[in-house]
């Protein structure tokens, strides 16, 4: 297991502060943050190539804060992949273990054994000047998987390749974590997230916003930039008061919410799934339900379908099907009754 502890440190103007992450034996684990938000500066922390300013890194339960980088049981593959241009791929795989010394033999058959667990055996001689993307990187991961360490970190490992290999290379890191290889993989990629992650970290300014399983993060987020993250756009601002045991939230356009469970208060942030809404061309029968009338704007096509934009006051974003959208015969300008239960109206604690 991997564990840090109250880890902080200081590169110029910017500050990881605070990091606490557990990562238990065979996790693969996500760390999602936009550039410059500290993810690659906390791999580099747990690699060792630098050392925090206060704070405790343990792997199995060893103190590492300060251990050497070649003394840790940690492998890294970089963003640019970090092959040398002027060895073969065979000597690239090699290179570890001829820098331990080992005998020519044995440096032969593990380098073999990577070379095929990656799918490169084939190109053990060529120069890697004349590889792909995805064959760079199955190269840096076999020289870095060839040392066998505990824990692998990735760094953006799949930015610079198109959908196809992109997608041969989820499948191998899949494979290396059902093994039991236990991983933490940086990215500003939500869609890696989701399909890779057992446990995942959403990083912002040098802090961990929120952690938890895919799940717990994407469904709850804790907070506007989460939210963002999984893709929601429905947001707003407002005033939430009681009367008679019922909750309402008004926005400045008064648009008005039902709902349940919150405090009240004000400038309060909600947000609404756009797969939440449901679409009608009559006012919804059920009294219980958050039932807004507006008038469609915009229709764009979209990963789901067709993405429908409304003008209650405020905007509204609804994902729906395009044959949902022939049957209400949605057109630019027509109005259109949008409901949601209260329960799909989310109260966020933070709103940055």
């Amino acid at each position: 297991m991997l564990r840090l502890i109250n880890i902080t440190r200081r590169l110029g103007d910017f500050a990881l502060t605070d990091i606490n992450l557990e990562v238990s034996d065979g996790q693969y684990y996500v760390l999602l943050g936009r550039s410059g938000s500290g993810k690659t500066q906390l791999l580099e922390l747990i690699a060792g190539l630098e050392h925090p300013d206060t704070g405790i890194i343990y792997l199995d339960n060893v103190d590492i804060t300060r251990q050497r980088i070649q003394d840790r049981k940690v492998g890294i593959v970089f963003q640019d992949y970090a092959v040398f241009p002027h060895m073969t791929v065979f000597g690239n795989i090699a290179y570890p273990l001829r820098a331990r010394k080992e005998g020519k033999k044995s440096i032969k058959e593990k380098v073999e054994k990577a070379a095929t667990a990656m799918n490169i055996k084939h190109i053990l001689e060529r120069s890697t000047e004349k590889l792909s993307g995805g064959e760079l990187q199955r190269v840096a991961l076999a020289r870095t998987l060839i040392t066998s360490p505990r824990l692998l970190l990735l760094d953006e490992p799949l930015s610079s390749l198109d959908t196809s290999l992109k997608d041969d290379l989820k499948c191998l890191l899949r494979n290396l974590n059902k093994a039991g290889q236990t991983i933490i993989h940086v990215t500003h990629d939500y869609g890696d997230a989701i399909s890779l992650s057992k446990r995942v970290g959403v990083i912002h300014n040098g802090k961990i916003i929120q952690e938890g399983s895919v799940d717990e993060v994407f469904k709850n987020p804790s907070n506007r930039f989460v939210a963002r993250y999984a893709g929601i756009r429905n947001f707003f601002r407002v005033d939430i008061s009681g009367e008679k045991g019922l909750l309402t939230g008004v926005t400045k356009h008064n648009v008005r919410f039902k709902l349940n469970g919150v405090s009240p208060g004000n400038d309060s942030l909600l947000l609404i799934k756009s797969d939440s809404i449901v679409l009608t061309n009559e006012i919804p029968a059920d009294k219980e339900l958050n039932a807004i009338k507006g008038k469609v704007t915009e229709i764009i096509s979209s990963e789901f379908g067709m993405e429908v934009t409304i003008d209650a006051g405020d905007l509204f974003y609804v994902n729906i099907l395009t044959s949902d959208m022939e049957k209400l015969g949605l057109i630019e300008g027509k109005e259109v009754w949008m409901s949601f239960s209260r329960e799909a109206v989310v109260v966020l604690n933070g709103t940055f």
